[in-house]
This record gives structure tokens, sequence and C-alpha cells, in this order.
């Protein structure tokens, strides 16, 4: 032929399926769509519709809406994000500098899969560019953007905002995270030329070779990333075998499925993320070495934060019998051609199996009945399903039959005040979000009840160590407690289970002993408490009197630090 490859594209109809035509107006004007939309959304619009496989489409603006909605937004909120956290790091002094090595170095099993995973992506798009699959690049850069904001990000937003006091290890996952945005951004330049374009100019900055880009160098050869002047002139990258982790791919994708079926047993109870559970059991149909080793290792912290439990349990191949069944399904289309009227008994003997029986099954692979043989793995369908009794067990399974997950519903006093304490948490971290507040601004809390019924205070008093993780060090308190001289940053009224609860953010401000005359509570309420040393003391003088108060003794450079030192709160 003339040609290697012919490319033929459908047409594109209105809404109704009718040709397009001005007299009738039944389309919206390309302009319009644009300028509300942008063009990159229309264009992603058309490589994902059946015009590129040479059929017709019919043509609706919320389609070209979904994209914003289920690619660019989400997207952008991923580059806004690592960026804030670039600048919160930079803010330390430090130089944020895109390191290969950092990111080819890292352990940690989140990093190391979404590394993976944009490998596997940018491979997957070399392969469908060549086969001229343009329909088949949207919905996998849709999953894998899902993959990012909603697993990657979400599992690591506290160490990524330098939250957990790692900052080294902050640096790793955010170096992760720029490698993953540049990847995908020169990927994905070809089809979305205009948003992509956005992100490298933002992206380039920081890459070493960005100053080779003055006096026209941008535009020279050899073409690099941060040095030329438009993503447009890079190639695409190719992918790197060595990154292609299957083992990290496999662990998380089980660490999703355990984690998705928490979430549906949390909702089938009724029981908020906020309040914690003791126990999630887990029970996994012949699961890897390697699976078991990760969500009982290194992911395990992951999957006890998503479903706010406090303890994880993988059932062994041992106990399985104790928590679920297994039943078998015979595959009546390939079975009927085989066993003829010998099915209606072959079906009742294998549906009637113990979970013992049908355990041997699948481990022998066959089963020999009525003079055939039916194969386990191709011929019958295997399900798991929950049979401990209890009413304080809810439970969820996947589709497949493969996975069990059972949730310990039991709402004690410690449940519930734990529930509350990460209510309150959040309430705080509303409060700092609302008043402009960073992350390396200190403030002192303060919560006020209804005293008759301090609940709060219970909670808070039987979580001490959660408020610490949480807060650096610091603990909320009852506002009966604040100095009289603390600087009010914000105030709101609240609820926490149900309660009015009045949260309270001040400056950070040196307290007091109880009955320290009033000359001393004066000068103690002019002092910045990072300008004062531990077990100092500290000279001044009123009226021409000399006076003395020392740190310890007579003041504390906290409200939580005098309230422990004088034991006038005992949980603290």
């Amino acid at each position: 032929p003339a040609f290697q490859n012919l490319i033929v594209n459908g047409l594109v109809q209105a809404a109704d399926g009718k040709k397009m035509s001005k007299r009738l107006k039944n389309y919206p004007d390309p302009v319009v769509v644009i300028n509300k939309y942008g063009a990159d959304a229309l264009r992603m619009y058309l490589i994902n519709s059946p015009v590129v496989r040479a059929e017709s489409l019919k043509f609706k603006e919320e389609g070209v809406l979904g994209v914003v909605k289920e690619v660019f937004l989400p997207w952008y909120n991923a580059f806004r994000f690592m960026m804030q956290n670039i600048e919160r790091f930079e803010s330390t002094g430090r130089k944020f500098v895109p390191s290969s090595e950092k990111v080819c170095g890292t352990s940690n099993p989140t990093d190391v899969w979404i590394s993976a995973a944009t490998q596997k992506l940018i491979k997957y798009v070399h392969e469908e560019m060549q086969a001229y699959r343009l329909y088949t690049v949207m919905p996998e850069l849709v999953r894998f953007i899902t993959q990012l904001t909603n697993w990657y990000v979400r599992l690591n937003r506290d160490r990524l905002k330098g939250a957990e006091g790692d900052d080294a290890d902050a640096e790793v996952g955010l170096q992760v995270l720029y490698d993953v945005l540049l990847n995908m951004t020169t990927v994905m330049a070809p089809f979305t030329p205009f948003i992509t374009e956005f992100f490298y100019q933002h992206l380039r900055k920081m890459q070493p070779s960005y100053s080779e880009s003055m006096n026209g160098g941008g535009s020279q050869n050899p073409v690099k990333p941060g040095k030329s002047d438009s993503v447009h002139y890079l190639a695409l990258p190719s992918y790197d075998p060595s990154r292609l982790n299957e083992n990290a791919v496999e662990a998380m994708e089980k660490l999703q499925a355990i984690v998705e079926l928490g979430r549906n047993v949390r909702e089938k109870r009724l029981i908020n993320l906020k309040t914690p559970v003791k126990n999630v059991v887990v029970v996994l149909r012949n699961p890897s070495q390697n699976v078991i080793e990760s969500v009982t290792g290194p992911l395990k912290g992951y999957i006890l934060s998503e479903l706010n439990a406090w303890e994880l349990t993988i059932v062994p191949k041992e106990n399985e019998h104790e928590w679920v069944t297994l039943s078998l399904t015979p595959d009546f289309k390939k079975l009927g051609k085989k066993f003829g009227g010998k099915m209606k008994s072959v079906a009742a003997a294998i549906k009637s199996m113990s979970h013992a029986e049908a355990v041997a099954v699948l481990e022998k692979g066959h089963l020999d009945i009525e003079g055939g043989t039916v194969d386990a793995l191709t011929e019958m369908v295997s399900k798991l399903s929950f049979s401990k009794e209890g009413e304080e067990w809810e439970s969820a399974s996947t589709q497949e039959g493969d996975a069990v997950v059972a949730i310990d519903c039991t709402q004690d006093d410690a449940i519930l005040a734990a529930g509350r304490a990460r209510e309150l948490i959040n309430a705080i971290q509303q409060l700092r979000k609302n008043a402009g507040l960073d992350l390396k601004d200190k403030v002192e809390a303060f919560f006020a009840e209804n005293e008759t019924d301090p609940i709060i205070e219970a909670a808070v008093s039987e979580n001490v160590e959660v408020f610490r993780s949480k807060f650096k060090g610091s603990v909320p308190l009852p506002k009966r407690y604040a100095p009289k001289w603390s600087v009010e940053i914000c105030s709101e009224n609240v609820e926490v289970a149900g309660s009015k609860v009045q949260v309270t953010l001040c400056r950070p401000a040196v307290a007091a002993r109880e009955g320290l005359p009033d000359e001393h509570s004066i000068f103690l309420s002019t002092l910045q408490p990072d300008s004062v040393e531990i077990r100092s003391e500290l000279s001044f003088c009123v009226d021409g009197k000399s006076l003395k108060v020392q740190e310890g003794v007579d003041f504390w450079l906290s409200t939580a630090s005098m309230l422990a030192a004088t034991n006038t709160v005992v949980w603290l």
C-alpha cells in the first residue's frame, strides 16, 4: 500500500444523534466551550471518544466538564500541594534541588509503588501511541491520577507537609512527587499542550540546568528538562525497567482493597471515620508472601491510619475456618457440556462441600467426580464469606470473594473518647487553617465546655499522647487555665460529639504560679517564651524596687508546663 498507517476519524454529531446544523443550532459554540473549559479539556474529550475509532460521537458539553473534574482539577491540586510544601521546605533555609538518586534510593513502600506506577504509565503510553490507540490513554491517565491523588498524596499528606517531624523524609517524598509530576507533564504534553506547559514552566525553575536557559540557551540543543524553554522541546521520557516493581504494585493493590472494604463496613454500621475501631480482621485467599510481609510490615501503619483502627489482624491460613467459609460454585457453561445429565448431581456435590473440603479441592487443583474431572481454577468459582458469630462483627468482601474484611464494632468508653479527641484535633486544625497559620507557627490551644459534663476534657486526658504526636508536643487545655494576659488569635464554637465546645487559639505565653504578686505578673505578661531560658532567673524593677522571678519556680514557659509541674492537672 501507499501508506503504513491509515487514520480514519468518525463523525461528531449533536447530542441528540443528529447532524450538527448551523440552522438548527443544535450544538454548543466551540469558542464558548474552549473559553469555558479550555482547549485541553476539549482535546482530551475528543481523544477519549469513539471519533478516534472511526465511530460517531454524540457531543455533550457535560463530557468536556467531566474531563476538567476528573483529570485537570485533581492533577492541578496535586501540583499545587507539592509547590506549597516545597515552598515550606525552602522557608527553613534549604534549597530544593531535584535528585534522581534520592528518588531511586527511597525505601518508603508508597514511594516505590508510585514510581513503579509512573514508569508503567510511560511504558503504556509509548506502546499505545505506537499502535495509534489514542482512545486508550485517557482511561489509564484518569486511573493514574486517582492513584496519585486519592492514594499517594492522601497516605503521605502529613509526611509531605513535614508534620511528622522528619524533614529529611519529607524531602524524599517531595522528590518522588516532583519526579512523578515532571514525567507526567512530559508524557501528556502532546495530548494537553497548554496545561502541561503551565506545569513545566514552574517545574523547570527547580532544575539545576535552568540557569543554562539564559541568553537564548533555552532554545538550543541539547534539550534538557529545565534548560529547554518549552515542554514541547522535550522528547517523551523513556521508561526505566528497573523501577517497574511488581511486588510494590501488588502490595498496594491489596492495601487499597483492604481499606475500601473497611470503609464499606464502617458505612454499614454508620460508624464515623473520626471514631476509631478496635480491630480490623483480614482474611485473604492464597496471598503471596510479598503481600503478607507488606501489609503486616511497612504498609500496616497506613491501613490502621486510613481505617482509624487500633489493631490489624491478618488471619493465617490454618485459622481461616474460624472466620470464613470457602464455597465453590461450578461453571455451568463449561461443565454442562462435559457432564450432560449428570450436571445436576455434580453441581449439588460441589455446592454442598464444607470449608475443609473446598480448601482441599483448591489445593489439589481439580475434583474427580461422576467419571470426569473438574479443574478448580478454570471450571469453578471460589468465594470467601464471613461466618464468625457475634453482633460486634460487621464484614464485607470483594466481588471476586478473594478477600474478607471484618471490623469489631464495639463502642466502649475508650473508643468514644478517642473519637471525640479526633474531632477536637480536626476542629483545631480547621481553626489554624481559617486563621492563616502555617505549620511552623506555634500556638496554645484552649477549649471551654459545659463543666457539669466535661466529656471533652475526659477525652483529652485519655488521649494525651495522640495530641502530643499531632501537635508537636502540645496538648489543648481547659480555657480556665489560660493566663489572663494570653493574646487570642481566633476563637470559634464547634460541635464535638454532639456537645458545644469553644475552641480558642492563643499566642504562646508564659504562665505564673498561683498567688504570685501583681507586680511580678505584670512583668511576666511582657515576656515572650522563646526569649527565656529554662531555669533562668530574671531581675526587674518596679517603682524603684528590685524584684526577681525564676523559671520553674515562679513561672513556666507554657501553661502545660506549669500545670504539669504544679500537679494541677494530673493527666499531663
